[in-house]
């Protein structure tokens, strides 16, 4: 299994984010990165290897150009608006029958977001492009042949849709490496078990056929992103019934989550996917400062194992969690089910 990892996450750094407006410290650190890169080397799970630059195509696939272009200059317009450098954090948000889209810095900095937690710093906009890139050049290792590679991407994405940030995210990683990987027909199956909804992924492929939705996650009524998540929520148009969520209660065990996420896998195989993604986020285990799971390092080793027995080419692609005493643990725990499975191997041809 190849670790797909770029050292410009580190560009991003801030330790303090904004919650209801107010300062609030985070685990969203470049720590979280080197604590699992450190992790996933001592156990021998298989190379690191540097992303390969796939230029911006494959990211304008799936977000709107001019967001694009905001998040890549939103820091420099901003110390140019306010006369100093510092995070830009948002403190207006547009109502939702907003009649015009705002042209100033200010204005659009809520136009886009949906929360206060995405500050942009300086290297944010190259630190969220190369975490996509890590995604692209892990599904390139997919379409060469391999059965598994992990994206250790930081930012994570599945917050983003293709004109609205959050939630520590700011490209959607998850779906860019998705819409690359839809070729001739091909389908692909996102199976998202981070303790957050991913509305982003949710948003980009609501109306999507070839798509495949699936997301175990706290219940909106009692976490972040509060607005998306129900189980009624089943796509649109072309795409009804390729989105399904399992909304999950604060304190979940082992046990009920393994047993809704055989409902989950099986209807990942019903739609027959020629590639799965995995939207990993470890803030399910028990003590996550982000999370309300309940979930032991025995749960995360079982959910591998029932992945890996998708015997499905599988990106799996890393999102929250937030515990870092024990971070570097659970994601070997649960990505050596997936790294012994044999190279070459699974899925329909």
């Amino acid at each position: 299994m190849q670790i797909v990892y770029a050292e410009q996450h580190k560009l991003h750094n801030t330790d303090t984010v904004q919650v209801e407006g107010n300062p609030f410290e985070t685990e969203e650190l470049p720590l979280r990165a080197e604590i699992i890169l450190e992790a996933v080397q001592t156990a021998q799970l298989g190379p690191v290897v540097g992303p390969t630059d796939h230029g911006l195509a494959p990211v304008l696939a799936v977000h709107d150009p001019d967001y694009v272009s905001f998040l890549r200059t939103a820091h420099a317009e901003s110390a140019t608006f306010w006369g100093e450098a510092g995070p830009v954090f948002t403190w207006t948000f547009a109502v939702r029958h907003a009649v015009r889209k705002p042209k100033s810095v200010v204005g659009l900095k809520g136009y886009y977001a949906f929360g206060w937690g995405s500050p942009i710093l300086e290297g944010t906009w190259q630190a969220a492009y190369w975490s996509a890139q890590c995604a692209l050049t892990a599904a390139d290792r997919l379409l060469a042949g391999d059965s598994v590679c992990y994206a250790l991407c930081r930012p994570p994405g599945h917050h983003v849709a293709a004109d609205l940030y959050g939630g520590f995210c700011y490209l959607n990683n998850a779906a860019i490496a998705a819409r690359y990987l839809l070729r001739d027909g091909e389908r692909v199956a996102i199976l998202d078990v981070d303790y957050h909804h991913g509305n982003g992924t949710q948003l980009i492929f609501y109306d999507d056929p070839q798509v495949l939705y699936c997301s175990l996650h706290v219940h909106p009524d009692a976490d972040y992103p509060y607005y998306w998540g129900e189980n009624d929520e089943l796509g649109t148009g072309p795409g009804r019934g390729t989105n399904r969520n399992w909304p999950l209660p604060s304190g979940t065990d082992d046990a009920h989550y393994l047993a809704v996420l055989d409902e989950a896998l099986a209807v990942v195989r019903a739609f027959t996917p020629r590639y799965l993604i995995v939207s990993a986020g470890f803030d399910t285990v028990e003590g996550d400062p982000a999370g309300g799971f309940r979930l032991t390092r025995a749960g995360l080793a079982r959910i591998g194992e029932k992945i890996a027995a998708l015997n499905l080419p599988t990106l799996v692609v890393q999102e929250g969690g937030y515990l870092l005493d024990t971070l570097g643990r659970a994601a070997v725990t649960f990505l050596q089910p997936l790294a012994g499975r044999r190279e070459g191997g699974g899925g329909p041809g």
